[in-house]
């Protein structure tokens, strides 16, 4: 797969004509799936807030309503229960997939469990964005600071680990105390592994195994 993963959405310009490289075409040519299991997970996920972000009114986090073809609801609890060719078609037809934030772990959890995680290797044209935790999910650890759900669904901090670094999303987010530097400094020196803190306006793209920084804000890279 392709990756663009946010922190917030396609926040600025830069962002912008990533995922549009990514892609190779028009937003407006694109079909999109959205998934927006990862927000059920988290303590304060509401299904208010699940209904902004598949249907394009969460204007602080812009994915959904960027304007392609076509959108459809992809959940992820509910595949286990279809024939795994039925959903499988749906997802190969799809141009990007968007996927929300919430909890990490619980979203790395219903990928296994769905099936689609054993999928993603094979979908080379397929672009994935995430959003913070739709992101996360799949980094080799989320670190402890970031398991919303306490004790977390696996009892474990594991992602999907397609890509070899962590991710710190939100950055010095305003009302959000516990994101600045010394906060992140402190997850990455815990994990063992290669880590980015990322702000809202930064976004790390991924293709063929590098990783490249996207960046109209701050950010950060731990070698770990």
């Amino acid at each position: 797969m392709k990756l663009l993963l946010t922190s917030a959405g396609v926040k600025n310009a830069s962002i912008h004509q990533a995922l549009l490289d990514l892609l190779g075409k028009p937003i407006a040519d694109c079909h999109a799936l959205c998934i927006p299991t990862s927000l059920y997970g988290h303590p304060q996920g509401t299904p208010e807030g699940s209904w902004r972000f598949v249907s394009g009114l969460e204007p602080r986090c812009p994915m959904v309503e960027l304007g392609w073809k076509s959108v459809g609801l992809l959940e992820l609890t509910a595949l286990p229960h279809i024939p795994r060719e039925r959903w499988t078609a749906w997802v190969r037809s799809a141009d990007i997939l968007l996927v929300n934030g919430g909890d990490a772990v619980f979203l790395a959890h219903w990928l296994r469990q769905s099936g689609l995680a054993d999928l993603l290797p094979s979908l080379r044209d397929t672009v994935w964005m995430g959003l913070s935790a739709g992101s996360m999910a799949l980094t080799p650890r989320m670190g402890d600071a970031f398991v919303e759900m306490k004790p977390s669904v696996t009892g474990d901090d594991k992602g999907l680990g397609l890509v070899d670094f962590s991710l710190f999303p939100h950055l010095d987010f305003p009302t959000f105390p516990e994101n600045a530097m010394p906060y992140a400094e402190r997850w990455a020196a815990a994990l063992g592994n290669p880590s980015y803190a990322i702000d809202d306006q930064t976004a790390v793209q991924v293709v063929d195994g590098q990783a490249k920084v996207i960046s109209e804000g701050n950010w950060r890279y731990f070698a770990g």
